[in-house]
């Protein structure tokens, strides 16, 4: 009688199973029929080859590039974005993956939009962009994107550091923001950071030329305090020496002479300009508190920030020209690191290559010959800037030696390092 059952059972089991595999929907398509029709229809066929041959200024707006510049990009990164042809069917052409993935940097639009006006589905967008924004990268990387690592290569810097801001041995101006993303699944509370967004954190140096000459993209956003600096490589190369800054040199004798100069004091070190997130050390200088400051601390204050300014200047022409930043990165979190890195070093390869173009006249702050900023284009094209400042990195005591160092710089630029406008703050 139970191996009646038994057998009963498995039977009935068996039927269940036979039903169930009757019942599964067999693919009907390999891939839509609108989709299909790419070639002919989509936007890359029809729109921008309008723009191209009519319209060139609408081209270069709806890629933030012009043809010429698209054309020099897709010869570097077509054989590290082009497919092979398959029996299945026809891959998508190099110049269309690229297009798709500047128009994504350029607006930040959810993959859901893009697919219907290049007709390529959302899932092979997800694969095709943070491909394309990696092989942008790694292709203008070495000549667009590097740090230097001699002193012969950060001289050249601190000179035009001096000859534009009139602030000498700087080296850099360094900034952190939090750049937000989707919330990554299984993560918990790692991204989320204090001001109540998921994000990843970028650490940025950028030179007196509006170019980035460093960035660390990727420390999770929960980490605030010193841990966003202290785990950067750019930190760790500052603190272990292996940066290959020039050794300490004199002062200039004032503020229109070259930064080499003889200015009876101590040697100075070479300094990255930075805000209070960073904390002050023989190569990094920040202002001092804002409580009872003397004459020559507000100064100090003022020259320290004036050359500063430019890190929020590229981070703002960075985001009025990359709508991305400007919306919430919808990938993985590896893949926004991807997006972030390629947006700059695009960022650096067409401030070199078509400067005007790119940053027009009025688009950056200025400073007329009183001190007064007017303020860039840049701010109206982008309300609010959508990154989060990294907070302080330390509290506490400041070491002496770079305290002294600070005073030492201060005590300059309020005597030979002057300049005119300078006591205009004090009014």
């Amino acid at each position: 009688m139970a191996e009646s059952r038994k057998v009963s059972a498995a039977v009935i089991v068996s039927i269940i199973c036979k039903r169930r595999k009757k019942k599964r929907k067999v693919k009907e398509v390999w891939e839509r029929e609108w989709l299909r029709r790419r070639t002919e229809r989509g936007v890359f066929r029809q729109l921008l080859e309008e723009l191209r041959l009519e319209d060139e200024c609408n081209y270069g707006r709806y890629l933030r590039m012009d043809t010429e510049t698209f054309q020099n990009l897709l010869e570097k990164v077509t054989p590290l974005i082009e497919k092979k042809e398959t029996n299945m069917r026809q891959p998508i052409p190099p110049g269309e993956r690229l297009a798709v993935t500047l128009r994504f940097l350029a607006t930040g639009e959810k993959f859901s939009s893009l697919q219907y006006q290049f007709r390529i589905s959302v899932p092979s967008l997800s694969v095709i962009i943070p491909e394309v924004c990696q092989a942008i990268f790694q292709v203008l990387k070495d000549n667009y994107f590097k740090c230097p690592s001699t002193p012969e290569e950060w001289l050249p810097i601190a000179q035009l550091f001096h000859d534009r801001w009139q602030l000498p041995h700087c080296i850099g101006a360094a900034d952190g923001k939090h750049v937000r993303i989707l919330h990554p699944r299984n993560s918990g509370s790692k991204f989320y950071n204090y001001k109540g967004f998921f994000s990843v954190v970028l650490l940025a140096v950028v030179d007196a030329d509006y170019k980035f000459i460093f960035a660390d993209v990727g420390c999770q956003g929960r980490i605030s305090d010193g841990g966003v600096l202290r785990n950067s490589l750019f930190w760790k190369a500052l603190v272990n020496d292996s940066l290959g800054l020039p050794q300490p040199r004199l002062l200039p004798e004032s503020a229109d002479k070259s930064f080499d100069g003889s200015y009876t004091q101590n040697p100075l070190p070479f300094y990255l300009a930075g805000d209070d997130a960073f904390p002050l050390e023989n190569n990094i200088m920040k202002p001092y508190s804002q409580r009872n400051l003397s004459d020559e601390k507000r100064i100090f204050n003022y020259r320290l920030s004036r050359a500063r300014r430019i890190s929020e200047n590229v981070f703002g022409i960075l985001t009025s020209r990359f709508g991305v930043f400007s919306t919430v990165i919808c990938t993985k979190p590896e893949s926004a690191v991807n997006i972030v890195l390629c947006a700059i070093a695009l960022h650096n390869f067409l401030r070199s290559r078509v400067p005007e173009r790119y940053i027009p006249t009025g688009a950056l702050d200025m400073e007329n010959s009183n001190g007064v900023v007017n303020e860039g284009s840049w701010r109206h094209d982008v309300a609010t800037i959508p990154f989060a400042n990294v907070p302080n990195s330390r509290k506490g005591r400041q070491p002496r030696k770079a305290e002294e160092m600070r005073d030492q710089l201060c005590n300059y630029l309020s005597g030979p390092g002057q300049v005119p406008w300078q006591w205009n703050v004090l009014i």
